[in-house]
């Protein structure tokens, strides 16, 4: 996808296929976007961002909240699904019907009618922010698919194989599109380069990229 157009300008929507059961659908969200945002601001008031630490002590770039039943997090204790934010001893705020809704759509639009999330977790990406290559494999379900939304500046997104040395895509994301990927690819390796500056669509708060990532945790 090419961004010759200004951050804020509709962008065309169409569906680039990556792997089997793994699509990008470019602009899906874009004419929510702005919704999405202010929805984040009102889950981050309850559980605000924050940067966690691996298991192995390192304090990660991007910094993260949850919303819905599970919430994701990471500290000494290891990579693990919690019913209640360890930052607010709060259950996670509800996720939005909108979040729900969209997500269900984009995953029956990749292929996936049945998704049915129960875990969305919210990174935000300031310029130099990060994700290593990594699977998303602290789910039980894993019959259901990932379905990540991008808002904000665009980001670089890397997408592998089954194992960590396969060969990557390198594949540019811009506000509104989604990623979905299940089935054959659901444990593919993926990643989120160094994040750049850049043109900025209407309405965001910051330099940021959000990153919506719904997943069924399956508890």
């Amino acid at each position: 996808m090419t961004f010759d157009l200004f951050a804020d300008e509709m962008p065309r929507r169409w569906t680039e296929n990556l792997a089997p059961g793994a699509a990008i659908l470019h602009g899906y969200v874009w004419e929510q976007a702005q919704t999405l945002i202010t929805l984040i601001d009102e889950i981050t008031h309850a559980s605000p961002f924050r940067h966690m630490v691996t298991p192995g002590g390192y304090t990660m770039s991007v910094a993260m909240t949850n919303c819905g039943p599970r919430g994701w997090v990471t500290d000494e204790r290891g990579y693990r699904y919690v019913t209640e934010d360890p930052l607010t001893a709060q259950p996670w705020p509800e996720m939005p019907a909108l979040f729900f809704q969209l997500a269900t759509f984009a995953a029956q639009a990749a292929g996936f009618p049945d998704f049915f999330p129960d875990a969305c977790l919210i990174n935000r990406y300031d310029v130099g922010s990060r994700l290593s290559l990594h699977q998303d494999k602290d789910e039980r379900d894993f019959s259901q698919p990932i379905v990540s939304f991008s808002l904000g500046l665009a980001a670089t997104f890397l997408f592998g194989g089954i194992k960590r040395n396969d060969p990557v895509q390198r594949l540019l994301l811009g506000h509104g599109d989604v990623v979905v990927w299940g089935g054959a690819s659901r444990l593919y390796y993926h990643a989120v380069q160094s994040l750049k500056n850049g043109p900025l669509p209407a309405g965001m708060p910051g330099a940021y990229r959000f990153n919506l990532t719904f997943r069924k945790a399956g508890y």
